[in-house]
């Protein structure tokens, strides 16, 4: 059995509680074990806060879609927003999957630029994240789902 769903939100803080709930929600509901919804949980709110804080044109509203997926023993969550993507570092050769997350001491000037990343990349299973040429960047991953006994949704 699989489940899927897919949020359009608002790029306003009170968002990112709002989808963290829905997904805690729907993997309890299913049986997921709680650290691996927390682990999920959690990266999803970092890329949902990427989304509200940067992920428009030049500042102004609109809104960021979430998608999450249930299928089998995985679990993929996409965050797409519509502002002006990644910016490439300037020295990395072209090509290069933007950004890449900084895992080491950050600049004091930007201590907490990054560091959502650097967490999704620690607390999923694989990562992929791009930018949409001028239609804004995707933040997308997965994670292997172990289940509680009894679950409703466990792989067979």
């Amino acid at each position: 059995m699989s489940i899927w769903w897919s949020l359009r939100l608002r790029r306003e803080a009170a968002s990112v509680p709002l989808a963290r709930r829905l997904l805690a929600g729907a993997m309890d509901t299913a049986g997921v074990d709680p650290d691996i919804s927390f682990d999920l949980s959690l990266a999803l709110t970092e890329a949902c806060a990427n989304a509200v804080e940067h992920g428009g044109a030049d500042g102004a509203g609109g809104d960021y879609r979430v998608t999450a997926f249930i299928d089998g023993d995985k679990c993929r969550i996409e965050v797409i927003d519509s502002g002006p993507g990644f910016t490439p570092d300037p020295d990395d050769p072209p090509g290069t999957r933007v950004p890449q997350p900084s895992s080491g001491p950050a600049d004091p000037q930007r201590a907490e630029s990054g560091r959502g990343l650097f967490l999704i990349e620690h607390l999923a299973d694989h990562v992929d994240i791009h930018n949409r040429p001028g239609r804004g960047a995707v933040v997308a991953f997965d994670k292997i789902l172990k289940w509680r006994e009894g679950a409703l949704l466990a792989a067979s």
